[in-house]
Formats: structure tokens, sequence, C-alpha cells
């Protein structure tokens, strides 16, 4: 089922760079890269080489925005075959943490995004399940997950006619972590009446209910679980755990045996060290946690306990998505790192940073030694676990370019034949005021602006003044929600709102072709976010469109400019020479705006709506036909009593203005 439908034929130099990436994969090559540059179709191009080399296949993007946008395209091009979206299932994470400066300890604080969680689980069975796999992937697939092996053998089995007790059946469910629940039907539980059970599956899609009579199952059937859905009868039904971290029960009194050895080791080491209250607050907490874990199964932070549920040896690498694979297909499977000069030193780096927080806690009693095998992959065992891996990008890194031993495979023409944007050096002095004169006209031809800035609060207050300005605006950046980020790019391109600031999130892969320029504040401060990587990265934003135009605000002409000027200017020549060759005229790309892959679930996109905060810039008569206006309202009301009681009235007023215009929409 990994075949394209698409009326689209590969064009330019993608036929060469799709037969040299087969080429390579069929002969065993284990690194290669694609230096793609931005609207050279490098998405097309990976799907024919999934198309063509059937292999299943994990892609890792470094973060949730473009994740999103590459789902929606895998899905577009691959209808039939089993593609989803794996990012961490958190609308805000605050780890558990302790600061011995001041003595004061943070509890982990957790707001679980019911929906992405839902996908999550989706994408692991279809792994467990399928051979025609594409898994969209944030860099938090390299995170402990638990053991693939437990997930896939602790699945519950039925078949018609299968004895089993109703009782033995619910207990077997709750096994499984699954709640009983007689009013929400959410993912994870399941209600019971009389003699139908009826169970909601982790993935959410589903609803599974099953009639037992006199101790045998007459009758199972699956409706998806959404209006006017006709059930199916079914013959055998496989169930999969409800959350990721569980264990078999025989299995789980021998980890909680050696969690308490585990224990009175570690407590014997504290009080020796003179650390009585440390080793008080230690035996506390984790006789705790395994009473709870004894009686019900899991408990807060199960994932701390994750090496003794899964019996894995001191240190050893957690369990990720990538196990999955393996645990599913061994080898052969392939890993594309798309942006791959901005992932891999995310993977790199995730582990020397949980790796402190965890020492802190442990040293003052808050957690086992062991917590710390709860934990992302250190490099070295990420490269060990991946089988064979395109890299992806426009700029490749030293590392990509080392590892590919010169399989690099260049992508620099542009089906629609548009050349790379002119760049454009402006002063500083009066910048702002040349920038909304800029905006205001691309405004007129129905064009949108990109501009971004250094910090996040930069962000927020230009995104303010230009708002001042009656401009529509919104800022974009790495504290904006999950599911509200695809929302704001899908407002830009429909005209709902016509710029958008932010900081490093506007770089890489945003497909956004209505964008007309493209504005660097700052261009001269050398660093991070205006190395030359990042540069040529961002002005690749503008390539999409026909007037592309990027504007560099500096004083002076930084070494990273310069770089990123002339690799510009010397992929336009390469373009120009190709359109003159076959006679080509360049031509506006044409993209249709998508629905949002969370579009089908009424109470997400309820949830998306109420997102959009800054109502100044909402087209009410949209707004009406789009949303729940009595639902959007009852939340604004209660986020405006909120702030009244922590005396928050600037907020509370903003929301009170906002509540009424909401009431003024008909």
């Amino acid at each position: 089922m990994l075949k394209i439908v698409s009326n689209y034929k590969p064009t330019g130099d993608q036929p060469k760079a799709i037969e040299s990436l087969v080429a390579n994969i069929k002969s065993g090559t284990k690194h290669q890269t694609l230096l793609g540059v931005t609207g050279s179709g490098k998405t097309f191009t990976m799907v024919n080489v999934i198309e063509k080399t059937k292999k299943p296949t994990l892609v890792i993007s470094h973060n949730k925005t473009l994740a999103h946008q590459l789902y929606q395209e895998f899905k577009e091009f691959m209808p039939s075959a089993s593609v989803h979206y794996f990012v961490s299932y958190y609308d805000y994470y605050q780890p558990e943490a302790y600061i011995p400066q001041t003595d004061t300890y943070i509890d982990k604080d957790v707001k679980i995004n019911e929906e992405l969680d839902r996908l999550r689980h989706e994408a692991t069975q279809a792994v467990l399940t399928r051979d025609d796999v594409i898994i969209i992937a944030s860099v938090s697939c390299i995170y402990n997950i638990g053991s693939p092996t437990n997930y896939e053998n602790l699945s519950l089995t039925l078949s018609e006619n299968q004895k089993i007790k109703r009782k033995d059946l619910l207990k077997k469910l709750v096994s499984l972590q699954y709640q009983r629940n007689e009013v929400e039907k959410s993912p994870g539980t399941f209600r019971a009446k009389g003699e139908i059970i009826e169970i909601y599956p982790s993935t959410g899609n589903d609803i599974l209910k099953i009639e037992i009579i006199s101790d045998k199952i007459k009758n199972m059937t699956i409706e998806k679980n959404r209006l006017n859905s006709a059930p199916k009868n079914l013959e055998t039904i496989k169930i999969f755990p409800a959350k990721f971290w569980v264990a078999p029960s025989d299995n789980l009194e021998i980890a909680i045996s050696n969690v308490y050895a585990e224990l009175k080791k570690r407590l014997e080491e504290l009080k020796k060290q003179g650390k009585l209250l440390e080793a008080q607050r230690l035996e506390q907490r984790t006789k705790f946690d395994m009473e709870m874990l004894r009686e019900a199964g899991y408990c807060h932070g199960i994932e701390n306990y994750s090496s003794h549920m899964e019996f894995r040896a001191p240190d050893s690498p957690p369990f990720t998505l990538i196990d999955y694979f393996r645990h599913a297909y061994g080898s052969d499977f392939l890993i594309m790192i798309d942006e791959s000069h901005m992932s891999l030193p995310q993977i790199r780096g995730m582990y020397a940073g949980d790796r402190s927080r965890k020492e802190t806690l442990i040293n003052y009693g808050f957690r086992l030694p062991s917590a710390k095998d709860n934990r992302p992959l250190r490099f070295p065992e990420f490269k060990k676990l991946t089988p064979q891996v395109v890299y992806v990008s426009a700029t490749p890194a030293e590392y990509e370019i080392e590892k590919s031993k010169g399989n690099i495979v260049e992508q620099v023409i542009r089906p629609t034949g548009l050349l790379d944007p002119k760049i454009e050096i402006r002063k500083s002095k009066g910048q702002i005021d040349d920038l909304i004169k800029e905006i205001k006209k691309r405004v007129k031809k129905n064009e949108r602006t990109l501009v971004t800035v250094l910090t996040k609060r930069m962000a927020e207050d230009l995104s303010d003044f230009l708002k001042e300005k009656d401009i529509k605006t919104h800022y974009l950046h790495s504290e904006t929600k999950t599911l509200e980020r695809p929302v704001v790019l899908s407002n830009l391109r429909k005209g709902i709102i016509d710029v958008i600031v932010g900081v490093n999130l506007l770089r890489e892969g945003l497909d956004l072709p209505e964008v007309s320029l493209i504005v660097i504040i700052d261009a001269d401060k050398e660093g991070f976010l205006r190395n030359a990587t990042t540069l040529i990265q961002t002005v690749g934003r503008a390539a999409r469109n026909i007037n592309g135009k990027v504007i560099m605000y500096a004083d002076k002409i930084t070494k990273s400019m310069k770089i990123a000027i002339k690799e510009t200017e010397r992929r336009k020549k390469i373009q120009e020479e190709y359109n003159k060759k076959n006679n080509i005229t360049p031509k506006q790309i044409e993209k249709a705006i998508r629905e949002d892959i969370f579009s089908g679930s009424k109470k997400e996109k309820s949830k998306m709506s109420i997102n959009l905060e800054d109502l100044e810039n909402v087209n009410l008569g949209l707004l009406s036909k789009t949303t729940n206006i009595k639902k959007l309202i009852s939340d604004l009301q209660k986020d405006m009593q909120k702030a009244a009681q922590e005396m928050d009235f600037e907020k509370a007023a903003s929301l009170r203005d906002k509540i009424k215009k909401l009431k003024k929409v008909k």
C-alpha cells in the first residue's frame, strides 16, 4: 500500500535524485544526504524513494509544526498507506526538579493533550500490525516509551465464541490500564451494562462492543467513534494496553521487589552520608508509589521505575519508538531525518540536560538512582539503533557530509522554475517604519510577510506594535501550543492574518507560497539564530513565491551574511541556466489550503478555535461560520474569572473586551 496517488510526476533534477537515493538504499548504503533547496520538492522525492524501496519509514523532524506539515503531505501523497503522527503529547510540561540553593522542589506538572496521546498509540500499534507504515515524528521519538515486547504481548486477543467470564474480561481490561467510566466516552476507558461491554481503545478511533452470554462471547462489533457510523461484525479483535508503561502481573511483583531492594541499598548509602532527611523523603515516596503500583497497576511518575518494570540492566538504553520499528521489522526499515542540520543537534543534546536534572533529584532523596534510566537515547545509542538513514537538508552540516562519504544527492531545481529570492541589505535605523511600508505593499497585492526576530519577547512586542498600526499580525514561537501552530499558519495563508512574527520556528520547511517577503531583523547579530546555515534557511522561505524578496536589516555585512548571499547566488545561477536551457518560464506555486489533520475531531476543533487568542485579527464573518461561539464565550468567561481571582486585572479586562466583541457575532 506504499503507493503514490498524485497528478505530479518527478521533474527537474528530482528523477536523478530519486534514482540515486533508491540505488544507494538497495546497495546497502547506510548514510546518504539529499541536499534539496526550499521548494525543490524534497517531500515528493522522499515519498518516491519510499514507494520504490517499499520500506516502512520513520521520518524525524526537529519541530512539531514541520512534522505536522510533513504528516499532511505524506498522507496526501500516500492515502492508502498507514501514515501517522508522533510528537510529545504535552500542551504544557514542567518536569520534576529540585533547586538546592533555595530548597525548592518542583513537582512534575503536565497538561496532556488527549488527541496527541491518541495519535501516539495509533502510531505504535500500526508499527506492530502493518508493513506499510510511515511515521512522522518529532525528536521526542528518542525518549523512553516502554517495552514494545510488553506492549504487544500484554495485548488482549478476543474471538467470537471464546469462553470468558464477564468479570474476567473486566479484570483484564483494568490490568491493561483501562478505566471504567460509565459517563464519558474517552480513549482508554470502558463501560459495562448488562451483557454488553463497550471498550474505547487508546487510539480513540473505534468503539468495540462485546456481548457475553453464558460466559461466552456471543457477538463482537466495531464502529467508528463518530455519528452515523455503521457497526461491523468481527470474528477476532486485538486490544492493546491503554498506556505505554505496562508490565505482566507476574512480573510486576518481581519489579516491585527489585525496587525495594534498590531502596534498601540507597537508604544505607544516604544514612552513611548523614543525609537522614533525604533518606526519610525517599523511603516515604518510594513506598507510596509501590503501594499504588501494587493496588492500581499504575502510579504518578511510573516512568521513573521503567528499568525495573522492563528488567533492563542499569544504564542500558531505554525503549523508544525506534525499538518498536526494530521489534516489528528488524533492520529492514528506513529513517529519514528532515532538516538534519537542526534535528541531529537536538538528538545529540537531549541526554545531557535530562541527566543533570535527574542527578539533583537523586542526590537529594527525591528519586532512586534507577530513575536515571528513564531518559532519552545518547547519540551513540541512537546511531547504533538506526538502520539505513537519509539526511534531508538544504544546508547539511559536517556530520551528514562526513557520514555520507560522497553519497550527497543535490536537488536545486524547482519544478515551477522559481528562482532563489532577491536579497536586499538595509540599515537598521528607521527599520520598523520601513518594515511597515513593505508589509503594506504586500497586503495590497494579497501577499504575506514573515518577520524573524531574536527573542520571544521581541516577537510578541513587535506583533503588538504592528496590530496597533492596523496590520493583521500574529506571533509564533516555542510557547505557541502544538495544535495552535497549524491554525496560525493556515490563517496566514487564508488572509485572516497578513504577517507572522517569529523566532527560529520560521526557518525550516514551512510551505507558505503566499509569502513573498521575508524580513530578518538584526541580521548582523552573529550567533545561533544568525549564522550562515540559519540565514540560508530563512532566505528559502521566500523561494515559493514568484515575487520572493528578502530584506536583511543590518549595519554591517557579517561573514555569515556573505556566505548566505554567495550560496543563494550560486543556486540561482544553476536555476537560471536550467530554465534557459529547457525554455521554462517561472510560475507561481498554487497550493490548496489543507483541512487540518485534527478537523475530524469536534472536541479538538473547538479547542483550536479557542486558541485564536487575538480576536482583533479574526474575520468575524468567517469566525461565526466556523466556530462554536457559545462555547468560546463560556471558556473565555472562565478564564476572565480566573484572571480576576488571581488579581491579573489587565488580563481580565482584555478577556472582557473579547467577550463583548464575540457577543456581537450572530
